[in-house]
């Protein structure tokens, strides 16, 4: 069991932080939007986004490139680190619908678990714009966390003039379609969560699985309340391409009631990643 919070997060690595330094850039493009890079010790980042369709749908991505030796994070980080955060500080009434997370890996060192990225990635978004018809001024927060000995935490923000006008851009299309490649796939015939279920004392999570290899072990990666995830397996067993296993929830926060609430599932298996969530009725 992995649990953390965000203050965790920020005293594990060391126990040393550096300060935020906040950055705000103007997008270099006039149709679509491509900001300049933010950058600080760790790596850098930056937002592309696509012109608004007519019912006012933009895609767009935080791409993030660490250094060499350095590592970036998943939605839940594990026992340390910063999950990243977008945040829409002003832009006309928009809304971000959507965030994706390219499939990470787990890095261990000693006894510390983390999950995230150690190359560059773009993270998907989608928001949607109140007037889409007219000239948008997008202004955008982008919190994350860049480790190595040390735990940066990196905050820039950034603006974008996004416009419906103009040709569809051919370079920030490559980026998103791209990052879109990378993010898990949805539940299939071959490879879906059949069966799961929380224990009364809320201490397991058992689950069903249809897996698309019948050999490996699969990586399973439960996102539940923030800054709390799932990574041990417990009792597996396999018929198959059947595989049971048990998941200890560990300490949950303190009156927190999952009715009504759900908790992401990604799993790895034979090459493949796929993402769902689990609804606790």
């Amino acid at each position: 069991m992995v649990h953390s919070t965000f203050s965790q997060h920020l005293r594990s690595r060391l126990g040393i932080c550096l300060a935020t330094a906040a950055l705000c850039l103007s997008a270099s493009g006039s149709m679509a939007a491509m900001t300049a890079w933010a950058e600080n010790e760790g790596g850098r980042m930056r937002i592309v986004a696509l012109p608004p369709t007519a019912d006012g749908t933009v895609r767009g991505a935080l791409q993030i490139e660490p250094k060499s030796g350095w590592i970036t994070y998943w939605k839940e980080p594990g026992q340390a680190g910063i999950p990243p955060k977008i945040t829409l500080t002003s832009a006309d009434g928009a809304s971000i619908t959507e965030i994706g997370f390219p499939i990470p890996k787990q890095f261990t060192v000693g006894d510390v678990r983390d999950i995230g990225y150690d190359h560059p990635v773009a993270l998907p978004f989608t928001l949607k714009l109140a007037a889409p018809d007219k000239p948008t001024t997008l202004r955008a927060s982008a919190f994350i966390g860049l480790c190595r000995n040390i735990c940066i935490p990196f905050q820039a923000d950034f603006r974008l003039e996004l416009s419906a006008a103009g040709p569809l851009p051919y370079q920030e299309n490559l980026i998103l379609d791209e990052a879109i490649r990378h993010l898990p796939e949805k539940p299939s015939k071959d490879f879906a969560v059949t069966a799961y279920t929380l224990s009364d004392d809320r201490q397991n999570l058992s689950l069903s699985l249809k897996l698309p290899d019948e050999t490996a072990v699969p990586q399973i990666f439960v996102a539940g309340p923030e800054g709390h995830v799932l990574l041990d397996q417990t009792n597996e067993k396999r018929s198959g391409d059947r595989y049971v296993v048990e998941m200890p929830v560990g300490k949950l926060p303190k009156n927190y009631d999952p009715h009504g609430k759900r908790w992401d599932i990604l799993v790895v298996s034979g090459g493949r990643a796929m993402e769902t969530s689990l609804a606790f009725e």
